[in-house]
């Protein structure tokens, strides 16, 4: 079948398999390969991304349920080259190891961001709490989300050492 949506602002159409995943067409037809699969059953979150402003796990939505929508993921959360107050909260505050969970985790805390500006911690940590992260213990995250949160012009501000 033939899908067609709007990815981080350009429109695409692929032929797709009826039961193909959304983040596998992010991944393998897109090649958008921010996005991560992680478990296919909606627990980890590494596959977050927006469907419509709405931060939704891609392994539970497939392609053809996002036609004719407008899709955001981590590729396109930085601007013009600068990045986003949220991935540099991240850089600020160490908000990252591997790097595995941390798309989702920024596609989440913008999320919640734009619908909170000035989230307390309990406020994030519900918000994260269907994003997994097995190396960081999410104080860093935390951290890097208030960070954002104080911060919302990002990376154009310098921080004072």
């Amino acid at each position: 079948m033939q899908v067609t949506m709007t990815v981080n602002g350009d429109e695409v159409t692929r032929d797709v398999e009826p039961r193909m995943l959304l983040v596998h067409f992010i991944r393998d037809e897109l090649g958008l390969t921010g996005t991560h699969w992680g478990c296919d059953t909606s627990n980890c979150g590494t596959c977050t991304l927006w469907v419509d402003g709405e931060a939704v796990k891609s392994c539970t939505v497939l392609a053809a349920m996002a036609g004719g929508r407008d899709v955001h993921t981590v590729e396109g959360v930085a601007q013009n080259g600068e990045l986003d107050a949220v991935q540099q909260g991240f850089l600020e505050e160490h908000g990252l190891q591997c790097g595995f969970c941390t798309p989702g985790m920024i596609m989440t805390a913008k999320w919640l961001l734009e619908r909170d500006p000035d989230p307390d911690e309990g406020t994030i940590r519900e918000a994260i709490s269907g994003n997994l992260c097995r190396c960081t213990g999410y104080e860093n995250i935390v951290r890097a989300v208030r960070w954002a949160a104080e911060h919302p012009a990002g990376a154009d501000e310098e921080v004072s050492a």
